[in-house]
């Protein structure tokens, strides 16, 4: 792996490392995530889904995903 074009992040408190031009809609892609049922939050702002695509990660990034739970 080179290193070189990588960047690390904390996704949910956990250490990860991805490509330098990955967006946050390429890492939901990436892990799975369901988008329509979950909030992303990029370094404690709450991110607009529409605009994921626009958005690329840097080095040391703190991502929290909350999923959405049904209950009652």
């Amino acid at each position: 792996m080179n290193i070189k074009n990588k960047i690390k992040i904390k996704v949910n408190g956990k250490r990860l490392i991805f490509d330098q031009n990955t967006t946050v809609d390429k890492l939901t892609k990436k892990l799975k995530i369901p988008l329509n049922k979950v909030a992303i939050e990029l370094n404690k702002k709450i991110l607009d889904k529409k605009k994921l695509k626009k958005i690329k990660l840097k080095v040391n990034d703190k991502i929290e995903i909350v999923h959405f739970i049904g209950g009652g």
